[in-house]
């Protein structure tokens, strides 16, 4: 199942045309697409505006591939559960954010095991297509908790009553 969100911020039509294009040639495959407050309903996959939590979490824990904008809560999530994500950022020329930093988040993550960021809708559907035959190899993950090393240094802050010298 390929579970597909823009997040909860701002419209991403162009994304969630994409995805409901590739579920129009893929009949066979389920597809859920979390689409935000965009115009543009998709007409071949079932979506829903937005979702509680508990929902969107289960339905990435369940799926063989998540797909979504270059957004830090994506990241974060589909590292810390081992999902292969495959990312089109937002693009502030296009009125789907504010500024092009998800071009920025997406060269810093371009490389890292079990995430795949494509530059546009044709190379987002033929990843798409691909990544279900054969799957990325997934991340090492990422603990929900803070390394042993920060907590230590939180502590010691915290007994001493100031910063650390």
């Amino acid at each position: 199942m390929i579970f597909a969100s823009v997040g909860s911020m701002l419209p991403f039509d162009r994304f969630v045309r994409a995805v409901d294009d590739w579920a129009a040639q893929n009949p066979s495959e389920e597809v859920f697409i979390q689409i935000g407050e965009g115009e543009y309903q998709p007409r071949h996959a079932p979506f829903t505006r937005m979702m509680p939590h508990g929902e969107y979490r289960r339905r990435l824990q369940t799926c063989d591939l998540f797909v979504a904008h270059v957004g830090m809560g994506s990241i974060l999530q589909s590292l810390e559960l081992r999902k292969q994500l495959l990312m089109l950022p937002r693009l502030a020329a296009q009125r789907e954010h504010t500024t092009d930093h998800q071009l920025h988040t997406a060269d810093r993550f371009r490389h890292v095991q079990g995430l795949m960021i494509v530059d546009d809708t044709d190379a987002l559907k033929a990843a798409m297509t691909r990544l279900l035959l054969q799957p990325m190899a997934p991340s090492d993950g990422l603990s929900p908790y803070a390394p042993q090393p920060m907590i230590d240094h939180v502590a010691r802050y915290l007994a001493a009553g100031s910063a650390p010298q």
